[in-house]
């Protein structure tokens, strides 16, 4: 058989954690045909000499439903080696969906993921009703890289109980409806659906995600949908406080595994500085549930993110804050300045809520707009509130009034200590990336290329053939993604042929204006990955886009 490409000389780090070897690999079409010493001639030579040749990275937590219609080659995470994402998290998307409900879940998507309104309006071409329409859409449509889809619950919801969707539970006829939405969704190739039980998923004009209303009924009888298909997982957004796990939340772990036969991922599981062993000890108390097929998913970069409080995501999960959300500057300058509300936003800060993971002491102002405010860039809340004589809260939100409401703040949060166990704890699977949410705030999508550079050749904290099955088969396996993950005689050509002398994320995001309508993101660049193939086409040669877009929709067995 004529080979399209020929990578040789390369040490082949195959996905399933055994050690690199020397060997050439040979590809016609999509498929690896051949491994090992290959002397037939290709249209294409690759000469891996003194690299690594890994299969494709895959992503098990993204948002790039939205970005799918503007952006094919889905960046930033392809620029890393991602080959395969999973998107569709947290229970939020924008399908199914009717013409009339567009802007509801828009407005889901900016107030859950902080993707800015415009963008949405300007960029989503909404050529699809149905979750199966929609996952044909991105089939037709291209891509650069594999995209695989999670049902989302909201707009499956919203899709069968209208406006009450984000009011109550559904009935059980409505019930009955919303789990036959999800076994076509699941028939035509979903690979499974996601939830949230997060007080900070608010949706549409600050009600609650529509998700976050189903009951325990609800959510057995959806789970009985991929039990009847015999395929698909299950993804929670959890849990309400930081770094445990609840009972009522172990319940609804417990429950989902039963009634589905299915895995169950969760989000989250990290490390603080502050309680450097209560991840462990939720781990530890969550033993029975990864017997059974459950694992939380990890962050292993500094958690680096921007804070605008035009859209204050960071303290969704606040009561005091929900009528700031969806509202014209002048509306929150108002809200901002009102002792009360200044007084409920103290209060609630003896309460758990995301923030709490944060706090005062890892808030910095980043930029200002106004000159008189620039000698505060680079300073913490907690320096910025003693020069002034004043507390955080004051001092943030007075700091915010006097540039407009225009100044940005960085969070940062990074136990190193506590990152390292995780990484080579095999009850906690690596990812998290956020990719395409949060586009204003922070930018994790160069995790597989921080976890190489960092982790792997800087600190030695975890063996090379671990790291890659780690960012490969793992996550493949858990959502059933075949083919895919692993090196190996007739899978995809999913493949990166990288430096380890040299990979990493830059660890600097920068801004770029390129969203729909000039709306800004982050994005954190990247170097050491010489060559991306996916389905056995060059994708990208020495970081440079080839202009292929040869991606596949990823469907599950049930298709």
């Amino acid at each position: 058989m004529a080979l399209d490409v020929l990578i040789k000389n390369g040490t082949v780090v195959d996905g399933t954690g055994a050690p690199g070897k020397r060997a050439d690999i040979a590809i016609a079409g999509d498929r690896i045909i051949e491994i090992g010493k290959v002397s037939e001639s290709a249209k294409k030579v690759i000469d891996a000499s003194d690299l690594i040749v890994s299969p494709g990275f895959v992503d098990p937590h993204t948002h790039y439903d939205a970005q799918i219609c503007w952006d094919p080659t889905i960046g930033c995470s392809s620029w890393h080696g991602v080959t395969s994402v999973v998107m569709g998290n947290c229970g939020v998307g924008i399908a199914p969906c009717r013409p009339e409900a567009r802007e509801i879940a828009a407005w889901d998507l900016v107030n859950v993921e902080a993707i800015p309104f415009d963008a949405l309006s300007k960029g989503i071409t909404w050529d699809w009703t149905t979750f199966p329409e929609f996952m044909n859409a991105a089939e037709k449509r291209g891509s650069s890289i594999n995209l695989g889809f999670l049902a989302p619950l909201t707009p499956f919801r919203h899709f069968v109980m209208g406006q009450e969707s984000m009011e109550r539970a559904a009935t059980a006829d409505e019930t009955k409806k919303i789990a036959a939405l999800l076994s076509d969704a699941v028939g035509a190739g979903a690979l499974g659906f996601s939830t949230t039980t997060l007080n900070q998923h608010i949706g549409y004009h600050g009600a609650p995600l529509a998700c976050r209303l189903a009951s325990n009924g609800e959510l057995a009888a959806y789970a009985n949908v991929l039990k009847r298909h015999s395929v698909g997982a299950i993804e929670v957004a959890l849990t309400k406080k930081p770094l445990e796990v609840s009972d009522e939340e172990y319940a609804l772990i417990d429950m989902l595994l039963t009634e589905s036969g299915r895995p169950v991922t969760w989000l989250g599981i990290a490390s603080s500085a502050g309680s450097p062993n209560k991840c462990f000890a939720t781990l530890e108390r969550c033993e029975p549930l990864f017997r059974r097929g459950a694992i939380p998913q990890t962050l292993c970069e500094p958690f680096v993110g921007q804070v605008d409080v035009k859209n204050p995501f960071i303290f969704a999960d606040m009561k005091t804050w929900g009528r700031a959300f969806n509202q014209p500057i002048d509306v929150q300058k108002k809200i901002y300045a009102e002792p009360q509300f200044r007084e409920a936003f103290r209060n609630e800060f003896k309460s758990p809520h995301l923030f709490d993971f944060i706090r005062w002491k890892g808030m910095q102002v980043l930029e200002v707009g106004n000159p008189a405010l620039k000698k505060y860039e680079h300073k913490s809340i907690v320096e910025i509130a003693a020069d002034r004589r004043t507390d955080e809260v004051d001092a943030f939100l007075d700091l915010a009034l006097q540039d407009e409401l225009g100044i940005q703040f960085a969070t940062h949060m990074f136990h190193e200590d506590g990152v390292r166990k995780l990484l080579n704890d095999k009850r906690a699977m690596i990812g998290l990336s956020d990719g395409g949410a949060h586009v204003d705030m922070l930018c994790n999508a160069g995790y597989t290329s921080f976890l190489l550079g960092f982790w792997v050749r800087e600190k030695q904290a975890i063996e090379l053939e671990t790291a890659i099955k780690r960012i490969t088969s793992e996550p493949a396996d858990f959502f059933g993604i075949k083919d895919r993950g692993r090196i190996g005689v007739g899978r995809k050509a999913d493949i990166n042929v990288f430096d380890l002398n040299t990979i990493d994320s830059a660890r600097q995001t920068k801004m770029v204006n390129d969203l729909p309508g000039g709306g800004r993101r982050l994005v954190v660049g990247g170097k050491g990955i010489e060559y991306t193939l996916v389905n056995g086409e060059v994708l990208y040669a020495g970081g440079k886009h080839s202009g292929a877009m040869p991606g596949n929709v990823i469907r599950s067995a049930a298709a």
